[in-house]
């Protein structure tokens, strides 16, 4: 019966399984986690395909931090395929390192002028520095002025109108201003962050161990809906009618737990076209960026950022879309602005209203996550939700 759980936890991602584990472990409680799909991880779900290739089955995830308890959490359930990640984008058949940085610099610009640009980019800023394209093309020195104009119309503009269907005018020059120039020789696309990789037996095996706890149990293929109703800011056991007396922790779509009855949340969904090729390597990198030419944001070769060894080699494709809900589609990133907004905190004073529902998570909460916040923000909001329940059983 549900109503044996302290808590029901919709979605088996990072936020579910982290919220799961420190409740289960470390308060005593007994939880239920559901999940719709018919698997756990969330987006970070990895699995072989039909060739024996370990993909991300929804895009790259790299575990990123400089959260020493974070990946102290994450290390009791995987040890770590450790690297410094690097990304390259294909600027008209070239290929270069992003961010923009010393290297990038004097690949795009002839040697005398790249040399006497990065004398003037270390002497104004110092190495190690982060400078947005902004404050370039906002310069009075016309050699940093082209720096940063070339980075917005090379690196930056034409990926984010693919990125998120938007025209030039509509890309808020806020954003444009945190785009930086690394002032560094390292192509690290993380710089400052200590901890970078992926699991070593894929993020899925990580989030198995996680959920792998006698005080928590997983039901796969199980909406919401299928469970609990939520009528009259009450929340309902369908099998019995009754108040659930527990908390639900809900990650998923809030505009969909409720019927979508203010409209649709805006997001942008992503679609993966994967191929198999049977050679050693597809491009030589984990990841490429189209910030230019093609449809597609970037190719993504599976086997270079998982480190395993096999024959033959499976690739992505990333094109981005508008989210409309239909079948299939999966809302990955949140349209933030004014508008979506105030729409997002129509749907968060409808849940409001339910005094043991808690939000989480990037759908839950409108709001784009790395993993590493995600775990800490998932193991805070249990330890609150244990307190304000009677604390450790």
């Amino acid at each position: 019966m549900t109503e044996q759980y302290d808590a029901i936890i919709v979605g088996a991602g990072a936020a579910g399984c982290t919220a799961a584990r420190t409740l289960a472990e470390k308060h005593g409680r007994k939880v239920l986690v559901i999940d719709r799909r018919n698997h756990i991880a969330g987006n970070c779900y990895d699995t072989e395909d039909q060739h024996g290739v370990l993909i991300h089955q929804y895009g790259p995830h790299i575990f990123h931090t400089n959260d020493d308890q974070v990946y102290a959490f994450l290390s009791r359930f995987t040890k770590w395929r450790t690297f410094e990640h690097e990304v390259v984008a294909n600027i008209h058949g070239v290929l270069v390192p992003v961010p923009f940085n010393l290297n990038t610099l004097h690949m795009v610009f002839p040697e005398d002028k790249a040399a006497e640009i990065e004398k003037r980019l270390v002497a104004r800023f110092g190495m190690e520095s982060r400078v947005p394209i902004l404050t370039l093309i906002e310069d009075s020195d016309e050699l940093l002025k082209e720096v940063g104009q070339y980075v917005y119309e090379n690196i930056y503009l034409h990926y984010t109108m693919k990125q998120w269907g938007k025209k030039p005018e509509e890309i808020d020059p806020a954003v444009t201003a945190r785009v930086p120039v690394v002032i560094t020789r390292r192509n690290s696309y993380f710089p400052t962050d200590r901890y970078q990789g992926v699991p070593l037996q894929g993020f899925t095996a990580m989030f198995a161990a996680m959920l792998d706890h006698p005080g928590i149990t997983t039901r796969l293929g199980e909406e919401a809906a299928d469970l609990l109703s939520f009528e009259d800011n009450v929340i309902r056991l369908k099998e019995t009618g009754e108040p659930y007396k527990g908390t639900v922790i809900f990650t998923g779509a809030l505009d969909e737990l409720f019927g979508c009855r203010f409209g649709r949340l805006p997001y942008r969904t992503l679609r993966f076209d994967f191929e198999y090729y049977e050679k050693d390597t597809y491009q030589g990198h984990k990841v490429v960026n189209y910030t230019v030419s093609e449809d597609y944001t970037r190719i993504t070769e599976y086997k270079l950022l998982t480190g395993q060894s096999c024959l033959g080699t499976t690739i992505s494709k990333e094109y981005p879309a508008a989210y409309t809900g239909a079948p299939g589609e999966i809302p990955y990133y949140a349209i933030n602005n004014g508008e979506n907004q105030a729409l997002y905190e129509k749907y968060r004073a409808l849940a409001g209203a339910y005094g043991n529902l808690r939000l989480l998570g990037r759908l839950a909460e409108y709001r784009y996550y790395n993993i590493d916040l995600m775990v800490r923000k998932a193991a805070e909001a249990a330890d609150e939700i244990a307190d304000l329940t009677g604390g450790d059983i």
